[in-house]
């Protein structure tokens, strides 16, 4: 795959090589009267945004709004270092998440506490966004890019309460970054799509991502824009397995807690993950992936911060 893909006649894929990885955070050109951008992922992804702009021979100049649709570092880290490469440019944020761009101090100090002293090599720098710079967006409200086009903001909690998702009416389809899941794009050579739920701290409500799986699901999109990672046309197996494995991973949880009621938080987090993983991987197993497939790092790599949510939402 290369870093830059055609998704349709005005929709672009950017692999943003987020933590060093192929295929793992995305970010999407939008080719409008108006040059938009869905999701900036981090700092060290900014390049690769630039190089994809410079193959679609559009000057950052050019770009109208960038678009996080919520402001987890690997989706929005990046958009203050962007904005400097793109002067004309506003961003366009939830409402619950505009003071965290314009201050990111807390953003910082949680991932801080997540990666540790990778932190610095994964996210470096972090740079303010200015309040003039940003476009507060609020459940239903409308963002006109094109002729032919306005987008419509939908408030969509569940894995974080500063989230939207973005419906693109031109495509039919909806950006819903980690809204409802992730899709592991390394198994879509096996012929095979799994999505899992993002269940990461410090705002995971179960109740919350499906009432918003409800939402997407009655837009009736015939395309979903994944923030991890890229599109699919097979929406309703999507809704499906969301619908599916979100029980099964705070079931998890509350197995954990009821076994093992004197157990830490972290080996709570640890159970919990395994629990979860022997899940996954029998359902794998069971469509023939070898248990040394690439996609396995990546799944562990999730089920640690998902695990760790789950954790942070059966002691809240």
């Amino acid at each position: 795959m290369t870093n830059l893909t055609q998704l349709n006649e005005r929709i672009f894929l950017i692999d943003a090589h987020d933590l060093g990885r192929k295929a793992r955070t995305g970010s999407y050109i939008i080719k409008e009267e108006k040059i938009t951008i869905v999701e900036t992922s981090a700092s060290p992804s900014i390049s690769y945004i630039l190089e994809g702009l410079k193959e679609l021979n559009i000057h950052p100049n050019e770009v109208e709004y960038i678009i996080v649709t919520h402001i987890h570092l690997d989706h929005a880290g990046g958009a203050g270092l962007l904005l400097q490469h793109c002067p004309n440019a506003k961003v366009v944020v939830h409402p619950k998440g505009a003071r965290h761009l314009a201050d990111p101090s807390r953003l910082m100090a949680g991932a801080k506490a997540v990666y540790g002293e990778d932190f610095d090599r994964l996210f470096h720098p972090i740079i303010p966004i200015s309040e003039e710079n940003l476009i507060v967006k609020e459940d239903r409200a409308e963002l006109t890019i094109g002729p032919d086009c306005t987008l419509v903001f939908y408030d969509s909690p569940g894995h974080s309460n500063h989230h939207f998702s973005i419906f693109d009416p031109v495509s039919n389809g909806v950006f819903t970054g980690d809204t409802i899941g992730v899709y592991y794009h390394e198994l879509v050579k096996d012929d095979i799509e799994l999505f899992l739920p993002s269940t990461s701290p410090n705002q995971f409500r179960p109740d919350a991502m499906l009432e918003s799986v409800e939402k997407i699901k009655s837009l009736q999109v015939t395309t979903i824009y994944f923030g991890h990672f890229g599109m699919t046309t097979n929406v309703n197996e999507v809704y499906k397995q969301i619908s599916f494995w979100l029980p099964i991973f705070v079931n998890a949880g509350k197995e954990s807690f009821a076994e093992h009621p004197l157990a830490s938080p972290s080996e709570h987090k640890n159970m919990i993950k395994e629990l979860i993983l022997k899940k996954v991987t029998s359902y794998l197993d069971e469509r023939n992936v070898p248990r040394n497939h690439d996609v396995y790092e990546i799944i562990e790599l999730d089920l640690d911060i998902c695990s760790m949510g789950i954790v942070d939402y059966l002691l809240k």
